[in-house]
């Protein structure tokens, strides 16, 4: 919490997006995920366990700022996505209308799957509401009949690549159809690819004060298991593999922390310069 007689830190200033509109066509990738003190993704398979009340109220601060919120299909199953709920954990309405300007109260979620193997008729698609449509990325591998379905339970389609992802033209598509500002929420591979291809402009990790052991993966996860981070950073893959990891993508840099309760907020733009 603040010092006594401190005002409350304005998230929505703290975490306001660089200005774009000098930059027609592009987007401002940021990731946010909540790692243990020892670095991992999950507790018991899944994130929330690992969370608490300043990161929830950071959490939909993040989700209300951006344009579209990007995920994998793993992660939305395993955290059982439905449509992002306006406001909540501590987001009055008009709060949440601050950050929502200009567009609808609701943020649409993207969700990236190869062989669009999701539920066509759970709640993530079925359950958006039309001026939120869920929006399906996908590869022309995916089934034609399972695009028209999505489709027809009135998600938006894109396809991007022939049999896997190419998260550069998606990126670009989700620019395109006014969707710049992108909020990445995961899962630890597809954060590693993005990373790896140069399209990750900031993270935001909440180090939970919690040691978790086990198998559990990292933040940043490579396909072949190694973790993977940045020079300099807390969770950079130890032993020779993370570090040539962590320097082929890159330092970031730190802009701020805050604490609350042993809970470290912590926010980093690529490169060595400060974001804008």
């Amino acid at each position: 919490p603040p010092p006594a007689g401190a005002a409350e830190p304005d998230l929505a200033e703290l975490y306001a997006y660089p200005d774009l509109s000098g930059r027609p066509g592009k987007a401002w990738m940021r990731a946010n995920m909540v790692a243990s003190a020892d670095g991992a993704a999950t507790l018991e398979g899944r994130s929330g366990g690992l969370s608490g009340p300043a990161d929830r109220h950071v959490f939909a601060a993040l989700r209300g700022l951006a344009d579209v919120i990007l995920a994998g299909a793993g992660t939305a199953r395993a955290e059982r996505y439905g449509p992002a709920e306006p406001g909540g954990d501590g987001w009055s309405g008009e709060g949440w209308a601050r950050l929502r300007a200009g567009r609808p109260l609701t943020t649409p979620i993207a969700v990236v799957t190869r062989r669009l193997d999701l539920d066509l008729d759970g709640p993530l698609l079925a359950a958006a509401p039309p001026d939120a449509r869920t929006i399906v990325v996908t590869t022309q591998a995916a089934p034609a009949s399972r695009r028209d379905a999505a489709a027809a339970r009135h998600a938006d389609v894109i396809v991007a690549g022939a049999g896997h992802v190419d998260l550069v033209a998606a990126v670009r598509a989700l620019a395109e159809r006014g969707y710049p500002r992108i909020l990445c929420e995961g899962g630890p591979r597809l954060l590693a690819q993005l990373a790896g291809r140069g399209l990750l402009d900031e993270y935001c990790l909440t180090v939970s004060p919690l040691l978790a052991g086990g198998g559990a993966g990292r933040v940043v996860d490579a396909a072949g298991g190694h973790a993977v981070g940045n020079a300099g950073h807390a969770l950079a893959g130890a032993g020779a593999s993370g570090a040539a990891a962590a320097s082929s993508l890159g330092r970031m840099t730190l802009c701020h922390v805050l604490e609350d309760d042993g809970f470290l907020l912590c926010r980093y733009v690529s490169g060595p310069a400060a974001a804008p």
